[in-house]
């Protein structure tokens, strides 16, 4: 293709790749981004596909900069502020889309591969995810392809070759990448990176304890966190509840969390003599502080703090995944309750009806200790038709009696919150605590996989024999929700007929075939072993690689100077072991037209010294007519093999069997 003719139209099938490449980009757009963004970019992929063949294309500067004037409005109408990882990535997919409307020459072809790696980068930095990551390695690998189109033509049959080039040339980049990503310094804790505003980031909870606020959550299928037990791949006995946070102001069916929480001194606390469990913890990035453990976290990992009520505080908030490990005890440890905190968890809200205050007080006279009295509130939950619903409808923070004596229908945190008020109308110190109850166990990766779905909210009593105590009075309502994960509990309702289910038979039937299942535990493995191996692989794992392969930590720098070397090494035996090899074709090649040539010289043609192949070949073919059409053929393979940069070994192959056919024509 003629320069000229390039720069007038981009031919269709290097457009095609880049087309294809620049869709694997969008998967992180519909996450993150507003939909019209990622919509408008597909309706300009569309259109060019509409425009090209017609030769029509956005040309008038003024029409562009209306159209980039009207986008940057939509923009900030879109997010509010035009600052910040979203907007900025939409103010690039928008010029992306003007400029595919726009382009028609080879330079901007070009550009819109160049603009097509930028937008794969942009993508990491709105999901890490593994599922995203293939796509924009995907995107990468194609717009490569494209480019190798472009450069090699639209010649018939000439589809697959640029997929073979791409392919070689990712192989032999591999080595390079690796080596780096596994000696070059880190100058930060791993590849997680959150550039996006925290205050965006969500979690299954905060620290105010709403009606509703945990049964929105119910079909969440975000991931809050990862755990496993090392050293065990079986699971702890017993229910599991991850302690999130600890909340002892009242206000009803509301409660909040401490603004500040107060720290444990953990030097006068002891060991716990009962069985302790560690714990290995993956948690999402969610903007805040929180963080996780499993029943009451007594060895604390780095960077936290122990707040009052036994519940982690991370010291900066948590911007991007964090892997840690903490031990944890089922046992309280303290048995004194001060008396600043008896107080606090003693206060009640202003508003209490009467009927609900009067309700509390019978369970306390009717039962001369505290354990008494508790168990009189959950007969009391157990026996007078509550019922546990994900969609128990709309509640106040001042519904408590309609919540009791009228509609008993609610979620975990309506029974947790006004469980906890009653115990303190019943002068039981209460607080309610906050966090996630059991998860998936993934055979294959040997880990438990805890949703968003799964945010659990429960009640503490305080008990002079045993301490702070955990009630959950959910679990009297709804039996069997604190052995099984959310999702499998519903699913458990539903075949039994005591829920009704939100999806169709079909699919329910559909998500339960073991094929499915298995792919999504394979699923599930793959990702965690991402977020854990290549996302984790931060300068404390760096550090014990190299130390377990004999290479000491010298400084970043000597470091770097030892990568070169290695780098310059193998690039020097590449570049050699390539040489090498298009040599000895080359070679091969030589001698081949040298046996064609001394035949040619046995039937009285003689090559002399200053013809080149053309000319020896067209002397040839008048002096031998009846082999002409295969001494031609002969010549131009020989051109194509002697200029190429690296014979391949079937026009190579083909080259020998003509030789070898002038050979024995004329015998």
């Amino acid at each position: 293709m003629s320069k000229a003719n390039r720069d007038r139209s981009i031919p269709r099938r290097p457009l095609l790749w880049l087309a294809a490449a620049l869709l694997f980009t969008l998967p992180p757009m519909f996450g993150s981004l507003a939909t019209w963004v990622p919509c408008l970019f597909l309706l300009a992929l569309a259109m060019k596909f509409w425009m090209e063949p017609k030769g029509y294309r956005l040309r008038f500067a003024t029409l562009k900069l209306m159209l980039a004037a009207v986008a940057l409005f939509a923009i900030f109408a879109s997010y509010g502020s035009l600052k910040g990882i979203e907007p900025s990535v939409s103010l690039l997919v928008v010029l992306i889309s003007l400029k595919v409307l726009e382009a028609h020459t080879a330079r901007e072809f070009q550009v819109m591969v160049l603009m097509g790696w930028v937008l794969c980068l942009c993508g990491f930095f709105l999901s890490q995810d593994f599922g995203i990551a293939l796509c924009l390695l995907a995107a990468f690998a194609l717009l490569l392809v494209a480019l190798i189109q472009f450069h090699r033509g639209s010649s018939p049959g000439a589809f697959w070759p640029p997929l073979g080039v791409t392919c070689k040339l990712l192989a032999q980049a591999a080595p390079i990448v690796v080596l780096l990503f596994l000696l070059f310094p880190r100058l930060n804790t791993g590849f997680w990176f959150q550039i996006r505003d925290p205050r965006s980031a969500s979690s299954g909870f905060s620290d105010r304890l709403s009606p509703g606020s945990i049964a929105a959550l119910a079909n969440s299928s975000d991931i809050a966190f990862r755990a496993e037990f090392p050293g065990s791949r079986t699971p702890p006995p017993g229910p599991m509840y991850w302690r999130g946070l600890v909340m002892w102001r009242c206000d009803g069916m509301e409660w909040r969390a401490p603004y500040a929480p107060a720290s444990i001194s953990r030097l006068p606390r002891q060991s716990p003599s009962g069985n302790t469990i560690r714990q290995r913890i993956t948690i999402a990035p969610h903007g805040s502080r929180w963080m996780f453990a499993l029943d009451r976290p007594f060895a604390i990992p780095p960077g936290a703090m122990l707040a009052r009520g036994d519940y982690l505080w991370c010291v900066q908030p948590i911007r991007k995944a964090r892997r840690y490990e903490v031990v944890s005890s089922p046992e309280e440890t303290g048995k004194q309750l001060p008396p600043y905190e008896r107080k606090e968890a003693l206060e009640l809200p202003a508003s209490i009806s009467p009927a609900v205050r009067e309700l509390a007080q019978s369970w306390a006279a009717q039962n001369s200790n505290s354990r008494g009295t508790v168990h009189s509130a959950l007969q009391f939950f157990r026996t007078q038709g509550f019922r546990y619903s994900l969609s128990p409808g709309e509640y106040k923070k001042n519904d408590l009696e309609q919540f009791l004596f009228h509609r008993r229908v609610g979620f975990c945190e309506h029974y947790a919150s006004s469980f906890a008020t009653l115990m303190r109308l019943a002068g039981i110190p209460a607080r309610v605590v906050v966090g996630y109850l059991g998860g998936e166990y993934n055979d294959l990766g040997g880990f438990f996989l805890v949703r968003q779905a799964d945010t659990h909210a429960w009640c503490e009593v305080w008990l002079p024999e045993s301490g702070w105590t955990r009630v959950d009075p959910t679990t009297v309502v709804a039996p069997g929700r604190a052995s099984l994960d959310l999702n499998s509990f519903v699913e458990t309702r539903l075949a039994s007929g005591q829920m009704e289910g939100r999806r169709s038979a079909f699919v329910t039937q559909l998500t339960r075939l073991a094929i499915f299942t298995k792919f999504r535990l394979v699923w599930e493995t793959l990702n965690y072993e991402w977020d854990t191996r290549l996302l984790g692989f931060d300068a404390d794992v760096q550090e014990v690689l190299l130390d377990s392969i004999g290479i000491a930590s010298r400084g970043p720098f000597f470091l770097i100077f030892e990568i070169l070397v290695v780098a310059v090494a193998l690039l020097v035996s590449y570049f050699g072991w390539m040489h090498l090899r298009t040599r000895s074709r080359i070679d091969r090649v030589k001698a081949l037209y040298e046996r064609f040539c001394r035949k040619a010289a046995r039937l009285g043609v003689r090559r002399d010294s200053w013809e080149g192949p053309s000319d020896f070949s067209r002397r040839a073919a008048q002096l031998l007519p009846d082999e002409s059409e295969l001494i031609r053929q002969i010549s131009n393979t020989y051109i194509a093999l002697r200029y190429a940069p690296e014979p391949g070994s079937i026009i190579l192959d083909s080259f020998a069997k003509q030789i070898s056919a002038f050979e024995t024509h004329r015998r």
